[in-house]
Parts: C-alpha cells; sequence; structure tokens
C-alpha cells in the first residue's frame, strides 16, 4: 500500500483566529498589521479580492480602506500561538503520526487510520470547526510535495469540499489538472527558481513533472531534483516527527517610537535576553554565546545612521535569564552611540547544545547551578500559569514607552484572565 499523507493548513489563520471571538468581522474585508501596525501580514479572502498585497505598507491603503470599510487589526501573537496549539492538538488525536510544520499547517501520516481518506479529511475538517470554530483545508498525496499540492487545489477549487486527494482522480484527470497550475506553486519553487525554470520553458507543474532530472543542473541544487521524484509519487521527503532543536534563538523588534536614551535600549535589550533564555529552556538547550544588535531605520535617509552588532562568549554555557540579561546588558552599553535615533534593537543565542550533555568547569559552584536552576523553574512555571511577563527581569523596565505598537490588537482572549470573552446572556 502506497503512502498516504495529509496537509492541514488553516485558512487565513491569523483573521481565521479573530473572527472566532468577533462573529461581526465574518464577511467583512479585514486585514492583520505587523509589529507597530506597519505592514499587511494576514488577509481574509475580502481583502485578497481586492488585491492587497502581502507586505503593503497599512498608510498606503487608507484611501482603500475607507472605500471598501476595511478593518486593520494589531498582530496578536499570544491568541494566534494558543490556538495553534489547540489545533495541532487536536490533529495529533486523529492520525499516528504528526509534523508541525509551521503555525498554521502540519502534515499527518494516515497509513493505517480506517475509511476512505477523503472522508477523514472532512472529519478534520468539521472536528476543528466544531471545537475551534476555524476553517481548515485537507490536501492528500503519496508524498509531502504532492500533499502540499492537494491542499492548494483544495483552497483554491471549491467544490472539492475542502479536501483534495490525488488518488481519487485517473492519470488523466490529474494531468489535465496539473497542467493547468503553476509551477510556483510547487512546494519549495520560489520567484527566482521559477524564472529560471520558465527560462527552460518548465511553466506548469505537469512540465516539472515530466522533466528529467538530470536536466536540472547547474543553477538547481538536489532538492530541485527531489521535487521532480517527489511529484511522480517516490517520497524524498520524510515525516519528521520530533522538532529538531534551534540552532540559533533570535528575539527582537522594532521600537514603537525613536529611541534615543541607553537607558530603553538597555530595557529592550534584557527583556529580549529573558524571552530567548524562555526559548532556550523550552527546547532544553544552553548557549555557548550571545550576540547583541541595534540599528538607527534605514528608511529615514534623512537621520544619521548606525548600525552595531557584538558577540560575547558565555562561559559555561547558560540557559539562566539573569546571566543572559547581564551579557545583553553589557554588550548594549559597549554598542551605544549617543546621537542616533534608534530603531530596532535585539539578542541573538548562538553555539547551542543540549544541557544535558553540557559539562561544568573546574569553577563553578554546584550550589549555584542548583540555585539557577531552581530559579529559572519557577519563574517558567509562574509565566506558564500566569502569563507571561507575571515574573521578570527588573531591568526590562516596568513603563517600556518603547514598546512596539499595537493600538489596533484584540484581547488575548484565552490566555489572559483579565481578557477573557465576556457572554451576555
Amino acid at each position: 500500500m502506497s503512502a498516504r499523507l495529509a496537509l492541514v493548513d488553516c485558512n487565513n489563520f491569523y483573521v481565521s483566529c479573530e473572527r472566532v471571538f468577533d462573529p461581526t468581522l465574518e464577511g467583512r474585508p479585514v486585514v492583520v498589521l505587523s509589529n507597530n501596525d506597519g505592514c499587511v501580514v494576514a488577509r481574509s479572502p475580502e481583502v485578497k479580492a481586492l488585491r492587497v498585497p502581502m507586505g503593503k505598507p497599512w498608510y498606503q491603503l487608507q484611501d482603500l480602506a475607507r472605500q471598501h470599510n476595511i478593518m486593520a487589526l494589531s498582530s496578536n501573537y499570544t491568541l494566534y500561538a494558543d490556538m495553534s496549539n489547540r489545533v495541532m492538538t487536536i490533529l495529533a488525536g486523529l492520525a499516528p503520526r504528526q509534523e508541525v510544520y509551521s503555525i498554521d499547517e502540519c502534515f499527518l501520516d494516515l497509513q493505517g487510520v480506517p475509511g476512505e481518506a477523503t472522508r477523514h479529511g472532512q472529519t478534520m475538517r468539521t472536528t476543528l470547526h466544531r471545537l475551534l470554530g476555524l476553517p481548515v483545508c485537507v490536501g492528500i498525496g503519496s508524498t509531502k510535495t504532492l500533499a502540499k499540492l492537494a491542499n492548494h487545489v483544495a483552497k483554491k477549487n471549491p467544490h472539492y469540499g475542502g479536501v483534495f486527494d490525488f488518488s481519487c482522480f485517473s492519470a488523466s484527470e490529474q494531468t489535465r489538472l496539473l497542467g493547468g497550475i503553476d509551477v510556483a506553486e510547487v512546494w519549495g519553487v520560489g520567484p527566482r527558481t521559477a524564472e529560471k525554470l520558465a527560462f527552460l520553458g518548465i511553466r506548469s507543474v505537469l512540465d516539472l513533472q515530466r522533466t528529467r532530472p538530470e536536466t536540472l543542473r547547474k543553477g538547481f541544487s538536489i532538492l530541485h531534483k527531489r521535487m521532480i521524484a517527489e511529484l511522480n509519487g517516490q517520497a524524498c521527503l520524510q515525516l519528521a516527527e520530533v522538532t529538531p532543536p534551534r540552532r540559533q534563538i533570535v528575539s527582537s523588534r522594532s521600537f514603537g517610537m525613536r529611541v534615543l536614551e541607553r537607558d530603553d535600549l538597555l530595557e529592550a535589550v534584557t527583556m529580549h535576553a529573558a524571552l530567548a533564555g524562555e526559548k532556550l529552556r523550552r527546547q532544553g538547550s544552553v548557549a555557548g554565546a550571545l550576540g547583541v544588535f541595534m540599528h538607527t531605520n534605514p528608511f529615514r535617509v534623512q537621520d544619521p545612521q548606525y548600525s552595531g552588532h557584538l558577540t560575547l562568549p558565555l562561559h559555561p554555557a547558560t540557559d539562566d535569564t539573569l546571566c543572559l540579561a547581564r551579557v545583553a546588558r553589557r554588550g548594549v552599553t559597549r554598542l551605544f552611540r549617543s546621537g542616533f535615533a534608534y530603531h530596532k534593537a535585539g539578542v541573538m543565542l548562538m553555539e547551542l547544545q543540549e544541557r544535558r550533555q553540557t559539562t561544568g568547569t573546574l569553577f563553578e559552584s554546584r550550589a549555584e547551578q542548583t540555585r539557577s536552576r531552581a530559579l529559572m523553574e519557577i519563574m517558567d512555571a509562574v509565566n506558564r500559569q500566569m502569563g507571561r511577563g507575571t515574573l521578570r527581569v527588573l531591568g526590562e523596565g516596568l513603563e517600556q514607552r518603547w514598546r512596539a505598537r499595537a493600538n489596533r490588537r484584540s484581547p488575548r482572549y484565552t490566555t489572559c484572565l483579565d481578557e477573557l470573552p465576556i457572554a451576555n446572556a
């Protein structure tokens, strides 16, 4: 029996999460904006119909927004992450194996699942809509690339009912279908690759499927050749049930105002060090080096420009937020230059390794290690239960005037007690 893989993808995920808790947004053109309410990062189908591209600056859409009553919302990543966790938990119970691919999509192995794959795909859709109110589409194929492509077909063709399975169609029907899909829709084919393929006369998915791998030589990688095999039903990409730990962890964000003072930079970088430390402990790693960076706004050409980056060693490697914050602040002190309006700053953790594989140094105190581990465990436990920032480093500041603008953010309905939705009977 050939493999059966499903790619489940939430439709317009950020916008759909907002609509779950605010039904007045249904049928209305909605966009979700990036940090500082700058650019469009998510669009409802109604906005897509207006041909608003991803990444369009919001200030350039003011006339169109007034004309079509477009609703703009600040990104609410706390809400989206929690809804994503709920989606993935539900889907994990509907298949024996799962690979979480991104915040809004995952691969599922349907081998051993009783019944017809298409019907099981419909079960996934109805279950997620009933429990979470989120719309999804399901693509089913014998390889990851085909499953991803099948999901695209399901989204673009509503008459399939949100589920498309390549195995349900004859070879001639598949040929007709693939001949009408642009090669740029293949998983892993970016704009530049699509241009190079078009130069070779490969413009549709069918063209690529029928291409001999040896044709793709100069300018193409082994991954592009594997695409051809995957499109022909030969699995080259295996399901990864365990997400590999990150090799680097970055925490940064643009400021909500022009930052001129060193104290504001110290607060921001301390906060990013704390966020990076949480991620580091979550994956069971320690960092051997920490990078600090800051820069002005390159788009404000009328302003003096400055960009600084510094990497500092961590001896011994650590996951202790207090240590990370101390080193990060040292980096800010060395990098800061007065007379500049800073636009963004952040922290990068490098030389990551598993905590359990690290060995101590001659000068480390076992008592200090135990105290550090206990303190971090308590901090993480409290913040998980009560919300991020309940316990934090004082150096993060109290007012945080520099935080990114989010004047249009919806409540954190599922994770903050003060912002729980209210039902009026």
